[in-house]
């Protein structure tokens, strides 16, 4: 199973591709970050977003996307380009006809860490640990989109176990 963790943001939204294998560690395929101008329209930076977004999904073929959810934000400047991006993840997911799921950072942050308010370079650390890589990922947006595949990988099989009866 491929698991694509998006974090998104207008002008740098991190992803992030896991493998998760039986009986074995999960392992990153691919992270990286898609950038764009700041000084751009916001027409055309959403239309960047969905054309690089678009080419993943087509090249990468993940059977599940799991986005950051937008849960709160103090800055409604900051807020609002984040739910924009969100919203062009989650809607070419759902048009491709993956599964999608969303998580806010708090829920990522206690299954990956076991602590809800951890931070950012704990978070990171533990990706590095929980994906065997040899140093934890830069910059945090990649890091938080592992992350995310990593959140999801453990509540699907959670909720697996759970639904077959199978203790842990």
């Amino acid at each position: 199973m491929f698991v694509l963790g998006i974090d998104p943001g207008l002008t740098r939204c991190g992803f992030g591709l896991v493998e998760s294998r039986p009986r074995a560690r999960d392992r990153a395929v691919r992270a990286g970050l898609i950038a764009t101008d700041a000084r751009a329209p916001v027409e055309e930076r959403l239309g960047t977003l969905h054309r690089e977004l678009a080419a993943l999904l087509e090249h990468e073929s993940p059977d599940a996307v799991v986005v950051e959810k937008v849960f709160y934000q103090r800055n409604a400047r900051t807020a609002i380009p984040v739910a924009q991006a969100s919203g062009v993840a989650v809607g070419l997911a759902g048009a491709a006809g993956l599964v999608v799921r969303q998580f806010t950072a708090q829920e990522v942050k206690l299954a990956v860490t076991g602590y809800g308010a951890a931070s950012k370079a704990q978070v990171q650390a533990m990706v590095a640990e929980l994906l065997g890589l040899a140093a934890p990922p830069e910059p945090p947006d990649v890091a938080d989109a592992l992350a995310l595949a990593v959140t999801y990988l453990t509540v699907e099989r959670r909720e697996r176990r759970a639904a077959t009866g199978v203790s842990a």
